[in-house]
């Protein structure tokens, strides 16, 4: 069989996999398409490295199995692109920031040797919010720079993840890793038109789904994940699925589903935003959706006293373990902060240099973040909830800011708040109480931007969760892609 440029580019990940395991599509070809890709769209700076070599290599390698062998593969042949912040054997990771630029670590996170050993194929690594501090994506650092949104180069992709949104939304790649602390797997999927996953994380141990110790460039313990990132949900249940070795999902129907409104979440938005999400949740209710309205009125005041503190606290104490357990290049968080090259994350470190919210730490982790986790777990008991749903920021993607990396925003002509406080809104709450949260594409505004819609499950439902994603999905649709 043939396949046109156009076909090979429309894949999903599941129809990719399924083409090659079948051989009706040679992951050599498919590989030197997607690079190809990447090569022509090098200015929105979605990847940082591209392994054209190893690339290569590894579809010839693919192609050569015996067929029933490549059959057997759940990834055989997947090109998928890796945020910079994620341990790659053979592949810099530089969590975009000078300090660390050119470091090779000496093993996998975890979660990319689960896809590679599920046949997975690494192109590239992605481009980031300079350390994961920041959901714009606009790197100055000289070897990463902003990462410009698919939709609209003028504009963010969001972030932090924003390079393995902008990769899978340009149909660079079907499907990626990116990370998680406080909405930057889903933000940026919101603002590109693409589906990002946080899963569950819980108080550690049992409760976190993905494990990743010392692989990862860290902000926070408590809050840090890596989330898989794709087209949609079944594509990103289908990455999950290798990661924890659960099998597939038990299907959804959306008749009868129960889930709520929070209304904190559906306050203060774009104009054009809202009329998106409640276009979605119509259709979601003429499909059997039953939708409960919950107050939570106590929710932006528990999770204010938890996300900064604990963040803050955190980012000095793990960063400076990571660096030593990977023998990186520099061993203090002074050193590496001294050549941060974005202002708004070098502001930030001056903060937690200053050890500013430390004395605050104690009491967030051990008291008010219980309190949080104790009353998103009586909302969805209280109210028999399958999910919550909200739109996954309050405002479609705003222009880049190339002289600070991330400013202010206003939301239709109001007073200017903080950009990171603004499209964190959301997204916090499931970070800081550690349960899973999945954005989707809802649809596009009249401004022609993608939007996005976020599903919240209690904590350890990643599973059914993902199947209530591809239940709205298949109602819902796809977005159109962006013309490049």
């Amino acid at each position: 069989m043939t396949w046109t440029v156009d076909e090979q580019l429309a894949l999903s990940a599941t129809g990719a996999v399924a083409a090659i395991q079948s051989g009706r599509l040679h992951a050599t070809d498919y590989v030197a398409t997607l690079l190809a890709r990447a090569a022509a769209l090098e200015t929105l700076n979605a990847l940082t490295v591209i392994d054209l070599d190893g690339a290569l290599a590894a579809a010839r390698r693919i192609d050569a199995l015996p067929a029933e062998a490549r059959a057997r593969l759940p990834l055989a042949g997947l090109p998928v692109v890796v945020k910079d912040n994620i341990n790659t054997v053979g592949l810099a990771t530089s969590a975009g920031t000078p300090a660390l630029q050119g470091f090779v670590p000496d093993v996998n996170a975890r979660s990319v040797q689960r896809l590679l050993d599920a046949g997975a194929i690494i192109l590239g690594k992605a481009n980031m919010h300079e350390l994961a501090f920041g959901i714009t994506s606009t790197n100055l650092a000289a070897h990463a720079g902003p990462v410009r949104n698919p939709y609209d180069p003028a504009l963010i992709p969001g972030g932090s993840s924003g390079g393995t949104a902008a990769a899978i939304a340009a149909r660079i790649a079907p499907a990626g890793l990116g990370t998680d602390t406080g909405g930057s797997t889903r933000i940026p999927a919101a603002l590109t038109g693409t589906a990002g996953f946080r899963p569950s994380v819980g108080n550690g141990g049992a409760e976190r789904r993905y494990h990743d110790p010392d692989a990862v460039v860290p902000i926070s313990h408590t809050r840090d994940t890596v989330g898989p990132m794709a087209r949609n949900a079944a594509d990103i249940a289908l990455l999950d699925g290798v990661i924890t070795g659960e099998g597939p999902l038990t299907a959804v129907a959306l008749n009868g589903l129960r889930i709520g409104l929070p209304a904190p979440l559906w306050a203060g938005l774009a104009q054009d935003v809202e009329a998106v999400a409640r276009s979605a949740v119509k259709k979601l209710e003429a499909a059997g959706v039953v939708f409960v309205p919950v107050a939570m009125s106590e929710l932006e005041d528990l999770n204010d006293m938890v996300g900064g503190p604990i963040a803050i606290h955190e980012a000095r104490v793990d960063l400076e373990a990571w660096l030593a357990a990977n023998h990186a290049p520099v061993q203090t968080v002074a050193e590496l902060a001294a050549r941060i090259a974005s202002p708004d994350v070098r502001a930030i470190y001056d903060v937690v240099l200053a050890g500013a919210l430390d004395s605050r730490y104690e009491a967030a982790l051990n008291h008010w973040r219980p309190r949080l986790q104790a009353y998103m777990a009586a909302t969805f008991a209280d109210e028999r909830l399958d999910a919550l749903l909200f739109p996954t920021t309050r405002l479609a993607a705003v222009p880049i800011d190339e002289i600070n990396g991330s400013s202010t925003v206003s939301v239709d002509g109001a007073p200017a708040i903080d950009t990171m406080e603004a499209f964190l809104r959301n997204t916090d709450p499931a970070s800081t109480s550690g349960i899973p949260g999945l954005s989707l594409p809802a649809g596009i505004s009249a401004q022609d931007l993608p939007v996005g819609l976020e599903l919240d499950g209690p904590l350890g439902s990643d599973r059914r969760l993902l199947a209530i994603g591809v239940a709205v999905e298949q109602l819902l649709g796809e977005v159109p892609p962006p013309v490049l």
